[in-house]
C-alpha cells in the first residue's frame, strides 16, 4: 500500500530553506530549494505577442520583432542565475531562443532564425533557476 503525505509548509532542520535530497544511488546530494524552477513562460511571439502560461511572470513587453521581456513578480535574489530556453516555428529553417540580458526583476530575450535576423516565432519556452531574493 502506497502511503500519502501531505503538507502545507516544508521546513529543514537545520534552516528552514535547507532541504536536501539524496540520488538514486546515494552519492551525491541536490539541495531541494536551488532545483525548483523560479519562472517559466510558453509564449506566443507571432501577431500579438501573448503569454499563454507562467510562473512568476508578472509583466510582458514585446520589444519588436524577436525582442521580448518578461517581468518577475518576486525577484531573483542576483542576476546570475541560470535556465533554458527552446523556440519553435513552423518555418523550415531553424530557430534560436535566447536567454539575453540578465536582471533582478526581469530577463530580456532574442529570438532568431538560422541566420541569426530576429524573428518572432510561434512557441518561446524558458525556465529560470536560482535564488528568489
Amino acid at each position: 500500500m502506497a502511503s500519502i503525505l501531505k503538507v502545507d509548509e516544508l521546513q529543514g532542520i537545520t534552516a528552514a530553506g535547507d532541504i536536501t535530497v539524496t540520488s538514486e544511488g546515494g552519492a551525491a546530494t541536490q539541495s531541494l530549494q536551488q532545483g525548483l524552477a523560479k519562472a517559466w513562460a510558453f509564449t506566443d511571439g507571432t501577431g500579438t505577442a501573448s503569454v499563454s502560461d507562467s510562473l512568476n511572470i508578472g509583466g510582458f513587453t514585446d520589444n519588436g520583432t524577436g525582442d521580448y521581456t518578461f517581468s518577475f513578480s518576486s525577484a531573483m535574489g542576483n542576476a546570475t542565475y541560470g535556465g533554458g530556453s527552446a523556440a519553435a516555428s513552423s518555418q523550415a529553417n531553424g530557430q534560436n531562443f535566447q536567454l539575453h540580458i540578465f536582471n533582478t526583476t526581469s530577463i530580456r530575450t532574442r529570438a532568431e532564425n538560422s541566420s541569426g535576423t530576429l524573428t518572432d516565432c510561434a512557441r518561446l519556452v524558458f525556465n529560470i533557476t536560482g535564488d528568489l531574493a
